[in-house]
């Protein structure tokens, strides 16, 4: 099924207008940092309105983000031409879906970076994406699930609030998004609420 009944609902000619007009605000490269990019991915669902995919990374010593529910996306490598690239790339390599081949990237978001000296400093440009419905996703080592959010459930006021979260060995109060048994903060809850202004245009706030 081809991209057409996605980017012909009113979200995403809504989304894809405010993207156009109101590009991601991009940090200056200026200075050496570790550059990392994200892919939000949208498809229209079985119930008529589109839905992200989400991906819960797997158990990883080494990680950070081990165990994290997040969006498809990971660090720029030195073959990649840019962050776009990136996030394609990493999309593959995570999820078997080849943006390049099937999907349409629709804008960027602003970047985003870690408040926290815990976690190692790197900038993250979240790009948005659509998908046909029929896509699949293929079993990687790095992601131990992968599932769709609608964005009615995103919209859900109740579904946002603070929480406590494991944070290594101690427990903290963070803002979260809850979605049945998922609970996203950090990084990724800042980029979902930005994909949400930006879809209702509602008064911006601090990513």
């Amino acid at each position: 099924m081809t991209l057409d009944r996605l980017l012909t609902h009113p979200d995403l000619v809504h989304l894809a207008r405010a993207l156009r007009e109101t590009p991601g605000k991009a940090v200056s490269d200026d200075e050496p940092t570790s550059w990392a990019a994200i892919a939000l991915i949208l498809r229209m669902g079985a119930l008529r309105e589109p839905e992200l995919l989400m991906i819960k990374r797997a158990e990883a010593d080494q990680d950070p983000w081990s165990g994290h529910v997040a969006c498809p996306g990971g660090r720029r490598e030195p073959g990649d031409r840019d962050l776009e690239d990136t996030a394609i790339r990493e999309t593959w390599e995570e999820t078997g879906i080849d943006l390049r081949a099937i999907g349409r990237v629709l804008g960027t978001l602003d970047d985003v970076s870690p408040r926290t000296p815990m976690l190692p400093p790197i900038v993250i440009r979240p790009f948005v994406a659509g998908v046909p419905s029929s896509v699949e996703t293929v079993q990687s080592p790095e992601v131990a699930s992968a599932f769709w959010v609608p964005l009615s459930a995103l919209r859900e006021r109740a579904s946002w609030g603070l929480g406590m979260v494991r944070v290594r060995n101690t427990h903290r109060e963070e803002r979260t998004f809850r979605h049945g048994e998922h609970v996203v903060w950090g990084l990724t809850e800042r980029v979902l609420r930005q994909l949400l202004q930006r879809m209702d245009s509602g008064p911006q706030q601090d990513a």
